[in-house]
């Protein structure tokens, strides 16, 4: 496994450290230099040993570039991030998951393979792999190293219900994660039980969260609050700061499901609902995109159609994705017609969910009511 990675980034070069957030930007110059002396068996170039020394406090040894660091080929497609879903299935039940039905499906091994060659050949630096809950799929440690193996920069959103398993903890020893994002639900065993609809949840999740802090893991925790535990929400917050001392972020928003049904907006806790800030664009479908675990893409989680399927129509496909994201931000249903676009707080996809699950504005249009 590579100590290091070199890769071209939106007309800049980086040097990065698998598992680590700090990187060393480079001129053009250094990251051709790079390449040749890979690909011709150089040593370590001196002044990488001092950057290495300088961004991470690491020694490396003296070696073969190409036994130290990985350098990544640019890539024509442009892209630099994605999402992917390995598989829907998950072992919570929460009322408010805007997956809808969980079903466990997904591509057979050598597909997934497949996708993630694609997904670095489209010059993807940063993966998120995500679910449902991605660290049951039976294949997610061999498609997460294989993607580590690839050069790429891996995130994992999870629901922390496997992390108090040794084979997990051992595999994020052996391949670092940039970062573990981690839903909490509750504050007491009672109320997270009720939530994830799972029992013993609690349990493993709080052994789950003490061995990842134990670790040193760069864990994020994602507060969701909704009407069930938005009673706990400030011991929420103590658990984070004071029991594990990972940094969070609070969701208190929840939007219909991918196929616009309503049913998680009645778990909203009212009281906690906050205006989104205002949609000032986005980059997906230009430098972002989002594979659902069958290797449909679209051009993020919400904006699931028009899509690609990148099994059948391969890296061409995703050029495909710009326009697509363009038409999808035209305004239809109950935007049409809307003369304050340029402060609107949801972008059209979402808004268009909302409109299949019911159109009541004030959800997602700060002039229909909410936020005004």
């Amino acid at each position: 496994m590579h100590s290091l990675l070199a890769s071209p980034f939106l007309g800049q070069y980086l040097i990065l450290r698998p598992g680590h957030a700090e990187g060393v930007q480079i001129h053009q110059s250094s990251f051709e230099e790079l390449r040749a002396a890979a690909a011709e068996g150089h040593v370590v170039p001196a002044w990488l040993h001092d950057a290495a020394s300088e961004a991470w406090g690491t020694t490396l040894p003296e070696d073969r570039l190409s036994a130290v660091m990985l350098v990544r080929e640019p890539s024509p497609y442009g892209f630099v991030k994605a999402s992917w879903e390995i598989n829907l299935g998950c072992d919570y039940d929460c009322r408010f998951c805007y997956l809808g039905e969980k079903r466990f499906a997904g591509l057979a091994w050598e597909d997934k393979k497949r996708l993630l060659e694609m997904t670095r050949d489209a010059g993807v630096l940063w993966l998120q792999i995500t679910g449902g809950e991605a660290l049951i799929d039976p294949q997610f440690a061999a498609a997460y190293e294989y993607a580590h193996e690839l050069g790429l920069m891996v995130q994992v959103s999870t629901n922390g219900s496997q992390l108090h398993k040794t084979a997990v903890r051992d595999l994020f020893a052996r391949y670092r994660p940039y970062r573990l994002t981690v839903s909490l639900y509750g504050a007491t065993e009672a109320t997270y039980e009720a939530v994830t609809r799972n029992r013993g949840a609690w349990i493993r999740f709080t052994r789950g969260l003490d061995a990842a802090r134990e670790a040193g893991l760069p864990v994020r925790l994602n507060v969701i609050v909704s009407d069930a535990n938005e009673h706990e929400l400030d011991a929420m917050l103590r658990l984070a700061e004071d029991r594990w001392g990972f940094p969070y972020q609070v969701y208190s928003s929840m939007s219909p499901t991918i196929d616009g049904e309503a049913n998680p907006l009645v778990a909203q806790a009212a009281d906690h609902l906050r205006p989104r800030s205002v949609f000032q664009g986005c980059n997906a479908g230009h430098t972002f995109f989002h594979v659902n675990p069958h290797g449909i893409a679209s051009v993020c989680k919400v904006g699931r159609d028009p899509s690609v399927n990148l099994m059948t129509e391969g890296l061409e496909g995703l050029r495909l994705l710009g326009s697509v994201a363009e038409s999808l931000q035209l305004r239809t249903g109950g935007c049409s017609g809307c003369t304050t676009a340029a402060t609107c707080r949801t972008c059209r996809p979402l808004a268009k969910l909302y409109q299949e699950a019911g159109d009541n504005r004030s959800l997602y249009c700060q002039h229909g009511g909410y936020g005004s």
